[in-house]
This record gives structure tokens, sequence and C-alpha cells, in this order.
């Protein structure tokens, strides 16, 4: 489902590839079954793509993979966290446009 440029996290290697990465990571929580979360993987997709060796992203299937979703209180799909130096910078419930991401992910160039 996702671009080559969309990792796939996972509870094995979320401290791995979010935790301890030195760029910004944009973690979409999302499942199968999720229609919102459908409708904005292309926008997450385009995303990876403009923002390749900048930001890291990845989604976390909540389904296969509750750890990491359960210790960042992940109660809605889909979710998606900016993390910056393993941190949570900002966080995004529902459906969004891609300029709200952008905007997210801007700011912390800034």
């Amino acid at each position: 489902m996702a671009s080559e440029n969309v990792l796939e996290f996972t509870d094995a290697n979320f401290n791995d590839e979010v935790i301890n990465s030195k760029v910004p990571v944009l973690v979409d929580f999302w499942a199968e079954w999720c229609m919102p979360c459908r409708m904005i993987a292309p926008i997450i997709d385009d995303l990876a793509a403009e923002y390749d060796g900048k930001v890291k992203f990845g989604k976390v299937d909540v389904d296969g993979n509750r750890q990491a979703a359960i210790q960042l209180g992940i109660q809605a799909i889909p979710t998606l966290i900016l993390f910056k130096d393993g941190q949570p910078a900002k966080t995004f419930v529902g459906v969004k446009s891609k300029t709200d991401f952008k905007a997210g992910i801007d700011a912390l160039f800034v």
C-alpha cells in the first residue's frame, strides 16, 4: 500500500527507525480496513517523495503492531505523529490535507 519512500515500521524496529533516527520521522498509524487511512495514503506517498532525504516516512499497522500504538496513546486512526530528535513534535488525528502536513513538517526546519 505504501510507495518505495514509505517504510514499514513494526514494534520490533520502531526504536531503531523512529526514536533513534537522525532525521525527523512522520509515522502513520493505520490499519488495512480503515478507509480514512487509505484516503491519506497518496498524500503521504507524495510527501515522502518531496521530502526524500530530509524526513523519513513510515507506517505502523496497528492491528499487527500494537505496542508502539499503546505506548504513544493512539486512540483513533489515522493518527500521524511527527517525531524530531526521538520525541513527538506534532500529532495529526484524522484526515488532513497535504498543506496541513507540509506546515507541520516545515515548522521543524525553521
